[in-house]
Formats: C-alpha cells, structure tokens, sequence
C-alpha cells in the first residue's frame, strides 16, 4: 500500500443556526466585497434573505442565474461579473450546481489573474465560501462539472485551490428543500460514499469516512423523504453528505459517475436521478474486482451478501424512478453517451476496466 492524503485548509461549520456565523467567516477569509452565487428561487426565499441581510454591506455582487448542470454561458457571465466589481470572495448558497458555479468562477479569475493553484501549499487566489442546501458534497470538494449546451457534453476543471475555503452547514436551510429534490441528491451523496470506499486511490481515512457515511445515508434518507420537515433527520442526513463529500477529497470517482455525468450533460436528465438509476448497476458491474471492499459496503447498507440488492430496495423506499427510459432517456442517448465514456477521467479511474460495451451492458441494464 502507498498513498498520499490531502488535507485542503478548509473549515466547516455544522449546526441548527450555523447560517449566522457566515458573515464572521467570510471576514476570516478576508473578504470585503462578496459575490453571492445561487438561484432566483433559493434568493427570493426567506433564507435568502436572510443571507442577504446578515452580508450588509459587505455584499457587493449577486449573481442569481444558476442552472443545473452549469451551462458554460452562466459560467462567463459571473465570471465577468466577478471581474467588473472586483469581488474578493465568493459566497455559493444553494445546491451543488451553486457550489459548481463559484468554484468556476474561482478557478477562471485564478486563470485570467496568472496564478493559477499549483501545490496544496498555494493559497486561492478568490476565496470560496460555501452554503449548501442539498446533499450534494460539491461544497468541499476542488473541481467543478460544466456543460456546453452546443455539444450536450459535461467537463469541468478544478485544482488545489479550488476547494472551498469553508462550507456551513445549517439543517435549518434543507428543510424547505424538496423532499424530491432530498431524495436524489441523497442518493448522490451515498454514490459518493460508495464509489470512495472502492475507489483505487482511496486514502485508508478517505474508505474509512465512506464507509460512515454509507451507513448514515442509508439510515436517515428514507426519514427524510417520509417527512422533509423531521429537523433530526435532516441533520443526520446533511451529516452523512459531509462525510461523502470529505471522503471525495482523497478518492477518485468510477464508471458509476462518469456515466451518469454524462448522461446528465447529455440529456439535462438531474445529477442525482442519474446516479440514483445507475448505482447498483455499476456495483454489479465492479463486484468481482472489488469483493472485500463490497463487503464492507454491504455492512454499511445493512446487507453484507447483497450490497447492490439493498441500493435497489432503498431507491424503491424512496418511490424515485428506477429506469433511465422512466426519466426520458432515448436509445440514441445510450449510443451518445456510450461513444463518449472512453474519454470520461471517472469512467478510466474505475477499480474495473470499462470498455464501451461495458459502459453499454451498465447503462442497458439500468434503462
């Protein structure tokens, strides 16, 4: 065994009321003048406006035309609004898309500056601070996904600055997320998790974190969905997602992402929907080359025989659609997203090689 584990410099601010500390925080990072990165929606609601009365003056730009799957359009357009009233630090509020969109916008300003983050060493050039409302996990990790609306294809880019400088976590702000929208993105953190805990470049710390939140996920999701205004299962949900997003910082994801990346830049299909569809069958896929980790994984999920078998009945608790053809993904998509898997860095990191028919017989039999 060798290996090499990051630790970004990164803090992270959990609890019920955590929304206040953000102002105190982003003076920690030195910042005087905030881009604040989110929705129309997440910025009309009461939250946000909370958010925005607790910045003041301090807030100097806003840019609420976030989409999902990040267009490259919106990427230039906050960039060039970044540049035009010469923010000094970025403050992302909503789901991962949100956090997708400031880490872009850091990471061209670093470009366009010429200090682009090289080592763990250099520090980021526009601060990030990050305020998720999903269970995403992009709040903590150093890349981003962008899609060009021209092709349908899903890239991105990142590095070590990238990361957030701080992330704040406050179940308060996930309790008017739907329980839909909980649902897939929960299901997208427990991907996280499981995808880290067989990954080839997984960290013995980064396994060992998957693994805990797996069974935290698991546990608390179906409470979630059940009642989206249980503030306890909220929090032990919005816990297991931290946990899934630590765990990415020092492992590589597999097919599992890679395809459904893919199939969302493709088909505007969400993120989480994707990966929901798609994980046991990547799991089948991977278990031969992976048993040991797999096992571990069935301990989590509470299945140890049959790990890929309790990730079905857990998307039937849920009542989220368990076919890709149930969510409008063509046979002309399969064949699109088949011919771009081999050029996809998550597809090529999987324990298992992934062939195009391999990527084909994954995501045949998850439609």
């Amino acid at each position: 065994m060798a290996w090499t584990h990051t630790g970004f410099t990164q803090k992270i601010t959990f609890g019920s009321g955590a929304l206040d500390e953000v102002p105190s925080i982003v003076r920690e990072a030195g910042g005087r003048r905030v881009l604040l990165v989110t929705t129309e929606g997440r910025l009309a609601s009461p939250d946000g406006e909370r958010l925005v009365k607790a910045l003041g003056r301090e807030l100097a730009s806003t840019f609420a035309g976030v989409q999902s799957h990040v267009p490259a359009p919106a990427v230039q357009a906050a960039v060039q609004q970044a540049r035009r009233d010469a923010v000094d630090v970025v403050v992302s509020f909503g789901g991962g898309s949100c956090a997708d969109l400031g880490k872009a916008v850091c990471y061209f300003t670093e470009r366009e500056a010429g200090t682009p983050g090289a080592t763990w060493l250099d520090r980021a050039a526009l601060p990030h601070v990050a305020i998720p409302t999903t269970y995403s996990g992009a709040e903590l990790t150093p890349f981003f996904g962008m899609t060009d609306p021209a092709t349908r294809r899903k890239s991105g880019g990142g590095g070590p600055t990238i990361a957030p400088v701080a992330a704040v976590y406050d179940p308060d702000l996930t309790v008017s997320t739907p329980a839909r929208v909980s649902a897939e993105t929960g299901m997208n953190a427990l991907a996280h998790c499981v995808e880290c805990a067989y990954s080839p470049t997984r960290t013995p710390e980064a396994e060992a974190v998957a693994l805990a939140g797996a069974q935290r996920i698991a546990a608390s999701l179906p409470g979630v969905v059940d009642d989206p205004v249980d503030l306890l299962a909220r929090t032990h949900m919005l816990a297991g997602a931290v946990l899934g997003g630590r765990a990415l910082q020092n492992a590589s994801m597999g097919v599992h992402h890679g395809l459904a990346q893919l199939v969302g830049g493709r088909t505007g299909v969400s993120h989480g929907i994707a990966n929901a569809i798609i994980l046991a069958h990547a799991m089948r896929f991977n278990a031969g080359a992976v048993p040991a980790e797999m096992r571990r994984i069935g301990e989590a999920l509470g299945d140890a025989d049959d790990p890929a078998g309790a990730v079905d009945r857990l998307l039937e608790r849920l009542a989220l659609p368990t076919r890709l053809s149930d969510v409008g993904v063509t046979d002309e998509d399969l064949d699109a997203v088949v011919r771009s898997s081999q050029s996809n860095f998550s597809v090529q990191a999987n324990p298992r090689p992934v062939s195009e028919d391999d990527a084909r017989s994954i995501l045949e039999a998850a439609f």
